[in-house]
């Protein structure tokens, strides 16, 4: 795994937990919900470029 690759999933990773605390909170904003899932798809799109076609789509692993 590149470091490019290495970077874009960390930051992935780090945008879904972003993103599951704005969605679980009492009050949820749905603006920042929506800017969250637009960067968390964003990376997922970059890393799937990186990969090869078949690992991050919904039918092998996938990082929705």
């Amino acid at each position: 795994m590149t470091e490019r690759m290495f970077r874009l999933l960390e930051r992935h990773q780090k945008l879904d937990a972003l993103f599951q605390r704005a969605k679980n909170r009492t009050r949820v904003d749905p603006l920042e919900v929506a800017w969250l899932r637009k960067r968390k798809l964003a990376a997922r799109a970059r890393l799937a470029m990186l990969l090869p076609s078949q690992q991050w789509t919904r039918a092998g692993t996938s990082l929705a």
